[in-house]
């Protein structure tokens, strides 16, 4: 039986139909190489328009290597990057930001559902320098979080605001912004948040491999291009990397693919016969289920993760039918002691 990885993770869809045709497009005659075209131009004057923002906008392959860079810029070797201790950056980039940063630290603090809390923070800022340990210059958020919880911008204020106070720089994952946005997160927010580098996501919100450095601190875009260049994330062919944002936000593509994607996991919660764990808030659900279900629901050709707190993640998709989770949902059923 050949493997579903349907709700496997939004990075197993194909690209919207939106993106692919902006990439067409785009390939039509030659174009100034690394990023000095006209179409990478058009697309980082959308997302500063998507983003009500006055910011340089660079495009780059890999989410990761996004990240990384962006932590790299805010730190020192001997300094560190506070998160959440399940963040994308801590759990899932292998090391990165520590390769990008020439060592610099990372620093897991808790919170539910993948949002930092407010006293973990604070008690992360109030410990004195010390030559033994890698004090904070950084913290890093995300929003939408890994188990699909949605910060307000009245809850990212309650972080950035005393991270600012003590000097640190604020880098957010944006990798499913665009279903943070869906779910009611205004992004127009986030410049008056603090936030120095921005990641939006390409990948997840439906389009091929893409994402965009917003530099929303203008202190820090002084050769940010060789940075890039250094790590491997400028593009040769950069009309190829921008042109799939400029289809996904000319016409709301983006925010109507991203809404579409979190209405599909509400409508897989309420159909799950498992208890589902965390708020869904964007298009991610996580259920509490036994491992002979698991394996019976492999079994079935569905292939979902245990994730990083031993529940079981389900990602919908632009992608994602009703009648996908119909039928997915008949399999929960039928796997369910």
């Amino acid at each position: 039986m050949a493997a579903r990885y349907d709700f496997a993770s939004d990075n197993t869809a194909p690209a919207a139909p939106e993106a692919m045709a902006a990439i067409v497009a785009a390939n039509n005659g030659f174009a100034p190489a690394y990023g000095a075209d006209e179409v990478s131009a058009r697309a980082a004057d959308l997302v500063r328009a998507f983003l009500d923002v006055d910011a340089q906008v660079l495009f780059v392959a890999s989410g990761t290597a996004a990240n990384a860079i962006c932590l790299a810029a805010l730190c020192r070797p001997f300094e560190a990057v506070l998160t959440h201790d399940h963040a994308h950056v801590r759990t899932d980039e292998t090391g990165a930001p520590g390769l990008f940063g020439s060592g610099l630290g990372l620093i897991g603090l808790t919170g539910a559902s993948g949002r930092i809390d407010p006293k973990s923070l604070a008690e992360a800022l109030a410990l004195a320098d010390a030559s033994h340990r890698q004090s904070p210059a950084a913290l890093s958020l995300t929003n939408a979080t890994e188990y699909g919880a949605v910060y307000s911008g009245a809850m990212l204020g309650d972080l950035t605001t005393p991270a600012r106070a003590q000097g640190l720089g604020v880098h957010l994952d944006g990798a499913r912004l665009a279903n943070a946005a869906a779910a009611g997160f205004d992004v127009r927010a986030l410049k008056g948040l603090g936030v120095d580098l921005l990641v939006l996501g390409g990948a997840k919100a439906g389009m091929p491999p893409t994402e965009a450095v917003v530099i929303l601190n203008p202190a820090l875009a002084h050769r940010f291009d060789a940075r890039l260049k250094q790590a491997g994330q400028l593009p040769s062919k950069g009309r190829y990397y921008g042109a799939p944002f400029i289809g996904m936000l000319e016409d709301g593509a983006m925010i109507r693919h991203a809404a579409h994607a979190n209405a599909m996991a509400r409508k897989l919660a309420a159909a799950s016969p498992f208890p589902v764990v965390h708020p869904v808030e964007a298009n991610a659900v996580f259920v509490q289920m036994e491992e002979p279900a698991l394996r019976a629901l492999h079994a079935r050709g569905w292939f979902v993760y245990r994730f990083l707190d031993g529940t079981v993640r389900f990602v919908c998709s632009w992608a994602t039918t009703a009648a996908a989770v119909e039928e997915f949902a008949a399999a929960l059923c039928a796997v369910r002691p």
